[in-house]
């Protein structure tokens, strides 16, 4: 799969508010409730949940709700939202906090434990991150030597969609470098068609999907260890370094000859991109994480044979091997009841993770969750690599960036495509908000 509303759009669609309220049914508990335990049980206790994940995602989501509030007594009240990351820190410091936010960058999240509202998480929440995730995913949430979060939903944005009879048409195969990839893009010009599907209109986050570009291009040109510096502002966008990764960037994704009218680019929908782009041939492939797989109508197959497969992004060059790019939501606490400590680790734990892989489209670094729980071939890759408690993952640039300049990056980037704004003065409006 930027931040909150980005992802908030990514995991939702198109659609308003949603907000749903699970109560727990009279009956006796059925057997599924031993599972559920290691949670307790309660009387009559609502933990309120805030996020950016809008239908159709958040309705599958509460639909798996509905086991835990039945075995333990806790309704879970889910409210979504397209302004998620607008409205979060108005709530927060008018004393409105939610119980849970679920936040998709950590950026946001020093910036809500800033408020001093945060609550670090407790034992069980704890217990299940160092058992179950990659040391890294810790590190993205700990704050001044605490921890805020474990992965609730965790995707990678390493991967490149394709239609597998598209290929077949062209005399394509997988790409293992980019050397091969881009000799594919020109087979899909010599027929034609575009390259490349691209589209980074997402309401509020518009612009999202072309700082994942520029991030792709960063990790794989520069590495893991400068990738790190490049977040963290101590290198630059201006710096020579950034600015070869924009302009190979702009090279690959930012020309007519790639992607068409790049205005057009601006202010088509990122879930519209490549659907139906990839099937019908206008374009050849799409850069975009494991979750855009919930962007395709249903009855799609993935796959090799499928409707659709993805791939790795190929290596710009064999330096620094194949690291991923992962992106994550992490359930913060503004409560210290017991109830909300409960449902906090119940979304870190395989109790949820299963239950919730089972429905497709969705994937997680937990594993714990048996790789059997997730029947897309594709997304089974995808949870398999985000499991892996070995190997270099690096998080979302942007979302690891102070809000203020994540913001910049995504409104800096559109006006790349829209206004034609050249990449050296983009880098520099950008780096005036450090």
């Amino acid at each position: 799969m930027k931040n909150t509303l980005k992802l908030s759009a990514v995991l939702g669609a198109l659609a308003l508010a949603a907000t749903t309220l699970i109560t727990p049914a009279a009956t006796a508990a059925p057997a599924y409730c031993a599972d559920f335990k290691q949670f307790g049980k309660f009387k009559n206790v609502t933990v309120k949940v805030f996020a950016g994940i809008r239908d159709p995602e958040a309705s599958v989501m509460t639909k798996v709700f509905s086991h835990f509030t039945k075995c333990t007594g806790i309704k879970i009240a889910y409210e979504g939202t397209d302004q998620f990351e607008t409205l979060l820190p108005v709530r927060v410091k008018g004393g409105n906090a939610p119980d849970i936010a679920i936040i998709p960058q950590p950026g946001l999240i020093t910036t809500m434990v800033a408020t001093g509202k945060a609550v670090p998480i407790t034992g069980r929440t704890l217990a299940n991150l160092n058992k179950y995730y990659n040391a890294a995913w810790k590190s993205f949430t700990t704050v001044k030597g605490k921890v805020y979060g474990a992965p609730f939903g965790a995707s990678s944005k390493s991967l490149v969609w394709y239609s597998p009879a598209q290929f077949k048409a062209i005399g394509a195969t997988v790409p293992t470098t980019w050397a091969q990839m881009d000799a594919i893009g020109a087979k899909f010009k010599a027929a034609g068609k575009l390259p490349w599907c691209a589209g980074i209109e997402s309401g509020a986050a518009t612009g999202w999907p072309s700082t994942d570009w520029i991030e792709q291009m960063a990790l794989r040109e520069l590495g893991p260890d400068k990738y790190n510096l490049w977040w963290k502002g101590k290198l630059k966008f201006s710096s020579p370094e950034m600015q070869g990764v924009m302009a190979k960037t702009a090279a690959w994704l930012g020309t007519e000859s790639q992607v068409g009218n790049l205005q057009s680019v601006a202010t088509r929908k990122f879930q519209d991109a490549g659907v139906p782009g990839l099937k019908d041939g206008t374009c050849g492939m799409l850069q975009q994480a494991s979750f855009y797989s919930s962007m395709f109508p249903a009855g799609t197959t993935f796959g090799p044979n499928g409707d659709a497969n993805a791939f790795y992004l190929p290596p710009t060059n064999n330096k620094f091997g194949k690291p991923i790019e992962g992106g994550a939501e992490f359930p913060v606490a503004f409560s210290k009841r017991k109830e909300v400590a409960a449902v906090q680790a119940y979304f870190s734990s395989p109790a949820y993770g299963t239950e919730r892989a089972k429905l497709g489209g969705w994937t997680s670094a937990n594993s714990g969750i048996p790789l059997s729980a997730y029947a897309d071939p594709v997304l089974k890759v995808v949870a398999e690599s985000l499991q892996s408690k070995k190997g270099s993952i690096v998080f979302d640039a942007s979302d690891l960036m102070p809000t203020a300049v994540n913001g910049a990056f995504w409104k800096e980037m559109t006006k790349f495509y829209a206004e034609g704004k050249s990449m050296k003065d983009v880098a520099a409006a950008i780096d005036a908000n450090w």
